[in-house]
């Protein structure tokens, strides 16, 4: 059974390359982009993209409405209809421009590939999430044993987590070297750091207690007085794996070496969150916590702002519409409050936030 096209393969790498080179996407959004087209390609018999039609796409989307996740068993969402439908569309627009294919199809055919405008508005609403409160990620820290190196270095990742709001894939590549412990500080330097979309910035630690900036400063001790790393070494290092006398690959110490993706540190987490009989928040989820510390914290649009950008966000707008969510008791307190007179907020500063939003608002 006919599993590639020679000449699709042809034209898929050069896609990729023009994706990679002059649109600026990362491996991962070239791997999702492959996906959707490899799918696309096993519904249409792995035809030449030549013999294009809008009655396939037409026919693929239909499809996919009645496929099934393999995950949950239940029809594929809206969100990951979109995502492909839409990764689809753009190549097709593309494609429609290359020699060979130019006669083949109209660029207007790719349009085809577009849902419902009710199905796009399904599959952009956003959802609330569950998030970690301070005190729950303090009670995991505080069940978290810290007997061995890589108990020590598991519960100073979550501590790390929470003052800094670093993604887990930024984590598996700081060095001890990126911490500053007198400044109380972490730099993120794209060059050596796994920052999202290659950003480089400071981030200071948080304002959440003395226990994670405790548990932290004694693993950094510990990491160079005990373990003799050096300012090069990675911050949290990757497990040492061994043979041992039973016949079985077991952890055994900790290797001069950072992880090569940030499963690992899901899964401790999970481990973590389960052990203190907490429902399990994975890392990222703990920047929804800074976030809405935040909101409980600041007391000006400066002071918000300054938040925001220690999460590494180039504007406020994408912090409010990205981890902003108000939960349901927070927001009927909130309207409850709006009903009473104001005393709690000088005119300069009402005068200030007025700007703020305009500013937004405006670009």
């Amino acid at each position: 059974m006919t599993n590639h096209n020679i000449n699709n393969e042809r034209m898929k790498r050069k896609y990729f390359t023009f994706m990679k080179e002059a649109k600026r996407h990362s491996e991962a959004s070239i791997d999702c982009i492959a996906k959707a087209i490899i799918r696309f390609e096993q519904y249409n018999k792995f035809k030449d993209f030549k013999a294009f039609h809008f009655n396939q796409a037409v026919g693929f989307k239909n499809n996919l409405l009645t496929q099934k996740s393999l995950k949950t068993g239940e029809n594929l969402s809206k969100s990951t209809i979109n995502g492909t439908c839409n990764h689809l569309k753009v190549f097709f627009q593309w494609l429609a421009q290359q020699t060979g294919y130019k006669s083949r199809f109209n660029y207007t055919d790719a349009d085809y590939f577009n849902l419902s405008e009710k199905d796009t508005r399904i599959a952009g609403a956003k959802r609330k999430k569950p998030v970690a409160t301070l005190e729950q990620i303090i009670h995991v820290l505080n069940n978290m044993p810290s007997t061995t190196d890589i108990e020590k270095r598991n519960r100073a990742l979550m501590a790390f987590t929470l003052l800094t709001g670093a993604r887990d894939t930024a984590i598996t590549s700081f060095k001890i070297k990126h911490v500053d412990l007198v400044n109380g500080s972490v730099f993120q330097d794209a060059r050596e750091v796994k920052t999202k979309f290659s950003k480089t910035f400071t981030t200071y630690f948080f304002p959440v207690g003395e226990l994670p900036v405790q548990i932290l400063t004694e693993w950094v001790e510990h990491l160079k007085t005990e373990l003799l790393f050096s300012h090069d070494d990675p911050l949290f290092p990757k497990t040492k794996v061994a043979n041992t006398n039973d016949k079985k690959f077991s952890a055994c110490g900790l290797l001069k070496e950072h992880w090569s993706t940030a499963n690992p540190i899901r899964e401790l987490f999970k481990r973590a969150f389960e052990k203190a009989g907490v429902q399990y928040f994975n890392p990222h989820s703990f920047r929804d916590t800074l976030v809405r510390i935040g909101e409980q914290l600041c007391q000006s649009p400066e002071e918000f702002k300054a938040w925001s950008q220690n999460l590494g966000h180039a504007g406020v707008l994408t912090t409010l519409y990205s981890y902003g969510d108000v939960p349901d008791y927070r927001q009927a307190e909130l309207i409850k409050k709006l009903n009473q007179p104001r005393t709690d907020q000088s005119p300069e500063m009402q005068i200030a936030f007025e700007k703020m939003f305009k500013k937004m608002m405006d670009k």
